[in-house]
C-alpha cells in the first residue's frame, strides 16, 4: 500500500475516534462567523491574523488538505467561494455535513496532494494549507502546484511542522532520532510510527518548506511561530511550528 493511502486510512480512523482536527465547527461558531467574529488556525494554537486574509467576499479559496469542517465553513460564511481538497473521506464528510447544516455551497474534491492538483491554472485567489505536509515525503512539488493554481497576486497561507517533534521520544524528554525523519528510508522510524499509530510522517527542513516556496516563485510577507497544543515541549515554550504568508508575484 502507498504511504498516502496508509495516511488516509489512519486519519479516517482518527476522525472516527474523535481526533481534534476532525471535529467540525458547531452552529454557534458559524453564527458568530457570519457576524464577523471568527478565528482559524494554521498551526495548533495561534489564530491566523485577520490581516493575512483581506476581504474574502467573492474570493475563490482552496482549502488544501484542509478537510474536517473547521476552516472552510468560516470562509464560506464570510462570503468566499470555497473548494476543499483532502485525501481523507471522513474529513470530507465533515465538510459536507457543515455545508448542509449551514446552507452554503462548497466544492468537495477527494484527491492526493502529492499528485498534480486537479484544477486549472490561476483558479484561486487564496490557498489555506494548515499543517499537513508532514504526511508527505516531498513538499517542493506541492509549492509548485500552489503557484500554478493561484492567480497572480494570490496568497498562500501555510502551517509548517519544523521537525522538533520528530527528534524526541514520546514523552518529549530525550532526543532519540536523527533527521530527516523518514519511515520509507529508516525502519526504526517506521516502527516508532506504527507503535504510536501515527500513520506515515516525515520531517522537513525550513529550506524545503520556506525555501521551497521562494524557489516556486512566491514572495514571503509574513511568518510566526507556534508550539504544540500540549506536552513537555509546549510547557517549555519550544516552537515546533511556523505559519507563513506568501504571495504569487504579479508578472
Amino acid at each position: 500500500m502507498r504511504y498516502q493511502d496508509i495516511n488516509a486510512e489512519t486519519i479516517d480512523r482518527w476522525v472516527a475516534e474523535g481526533w481534534e482536527w476532525g471535529q467540525p465547527v458547531d452552529h454557534k461558531t458559524c453564527r458568530r462567523a457570519a457576524r464577523g467574529e471568527w478565528e482559524v488556525l494554521l498551526t495548533p494554537t495561534r489564530p491566523v491574523p485577520h490581516s493575512w486574509f483581506g476581504d474574502l467576499r467573492g474570493k475563490r479559496v482552496l482549502g488544501l488538505a484542509s478537510g474536517g469542517g473547521q476552516q472552510m465553513p468560516i470562509f464560506a460564511l464570510l462570503g468566499a467561494e470555497c473548494t476543499v481538497l483532502d485525501y481523507s473521506a471522513r474529513q470530507l464528510e465533515s465538510e459536507q455535513l457543515v455545508a448542509g447544516r449551514e446552507g452554503y455551497d462548497i466544492r468537495i474534491v477527494r484527491a492526493d496532494m502529492t499528485q498534480p492538483l486537479p484544477f486549472e491554472d490561476e483558479a484561486f485567489d487564496l490557498i489555506f494549507h494548515p499543517v499537513s505536509n508532514c504526511y508527505v515525503r516531498e513538499v517542493r512539488p506541492i509549492w509548485r502546484e500552489c503557484w500554478r493554481v493561484l492567480k497572480p497576486g494570490g496568497t498562500l497561507l501555510a502551517g509548517l511542522d519544523i521537525g522538533v517533534n520528530y527528534i524526541v521520544d514520546e514523552e518529549e524528554r530525550e532526543i532519540i532520532n536523527r533527521l530527516p525523519f523518514d519511515p520509507l528510508a529508516d525502519e526504526s522510524h517506521r516502527r516508532q510510527l506504527e507503535e504510536q499509530d501515527c500513520g506515515m510522517q516525515f520531517s522537513h527542513t525550513l529550506e524545503e518548506q520556506i525555501g521551497g516556496q521562494l524557489e516556486a516563485g512566491f514572495t514571503l510577507l509574513g511568518l510566526y511561530e507556534d508550539t504544540n497544543s500540549e506536552g513537555r515541549l509546549k510547557e517549555m515554550n519550544i516552537p515546533s511550528f511556523v505559519a507563513t504568508r506568501a504571495v504569487k508575484r504579479l508578472q
